[in-house]
């Protein structure tokens, strides 16, 4: 009977230091969500991080909040399996934090998801245009937007990416600026949407022709994706967009 208590034991420890290995192996994946707060866009920060949470915790993820760019460095980074890059601007940040980002990108060791005031490409507030990062989003420099912002059709060009799947063929985002730019991306990266110029309501001379929306670098060994879109909180409301935001984040994350 010892004998048998001691096997016993033995085979319980065993399967606890497994089940020890297999969580230290396969760790919560961590997001860091870079953030602007306040201001026009403050309705669409909102109601993200509202959304980020939730679908977190159903995944069993980890996030973290930041409002600048200022922590960024190797070792911070190095925390990280995602970076979202929720409506804030490509300048503000240091060097040391340019250096960490552009490597953890070529290098593949961090999936990126841009939105909106990541293609605020130029020289703002005193700040010179990042270059790596406008050849990141294509080689464009920020040109217009529309101010009074405009709903607009958006049309799915490869319904095959993991971005895309389960996405509407065509749907309407509401509320939105819809920059332009002084060149189409397209040349530079491979296109998953586009949004129809002439659906724009109310319509609008602010215009680029062909307008790619979403799109993805696959020169970068990282995952990555851009959404033009990111002005207000009802894009929330489109289940289109919430599955794109949703799929994003999986398939940049590796998942």
């Amino acid at each position: 009977m010892c004998k048998l208590i001691t096997m016993l034991t033995a085979t319980l420890a065993a399967l606890f230091m497994s089940a020890a290995s297999i969580q230290a192996a396969n760790p919560q994946p961590k997001i860091l969500v870079l953030t602007e707060r306040g201001g026009q866009h403050e309705s669409f920060a909102s109601t993200a991080l509202e959304w980020l949470d939730e679908f977190c915790q159903e995944h069993d993820y980890q996030m973290t909040v930041i409002n600048t760019p200022q922590p960024i460095d190797s070792a911070y980074l190095s925390q990280y399996a995602l970076f979202i890059q929720l409506d804030f601007p490509p300048y503000t940040w240091s060097d040391t934090a340019k250096k960490a980002f552009e490597a953890s990108i070529d290098e593949g060791r961090l999936g990126w998801v841009g939105f909106h005031h990541a293609t605020l490409l130029g020289d703002f507030d005193g700040w010179e245009m990042w270059e790596w990062f406008s050849d990141f989003m294509g080689g464009i420099r920020f040109k217009n937007y529309i101010a009074e912002t405009a709903a607009g059709t958006i049309h799915v060009e490869r319904s095959d990416h993991p971005v895309m799947v389960g996405v509407s063929d065509s749907f309407v985002l509401p509320d939105d600026e819809w920059y332009t730019y002084d060149r189409n991306p397209r040349p530079n990266v491979t296109v998953l949407a586009t949004v129809d110029e002439e659906s724009y309501i109310p319509a609008s001379d602010v215009r680029m022709g062909d307008h790619p929306v979403v799109w993805v670098n696959e020169s970068k060994k990282a995952r990555n994706v851009y959404f033009l879109f990111g002005h207000a909180g009802t894009l929330f409301d489109s289940q289109d967009f919430r599955r794109m935001f949703a799929n994003a984040i999986l398939w940049a994350i590796g998942q």
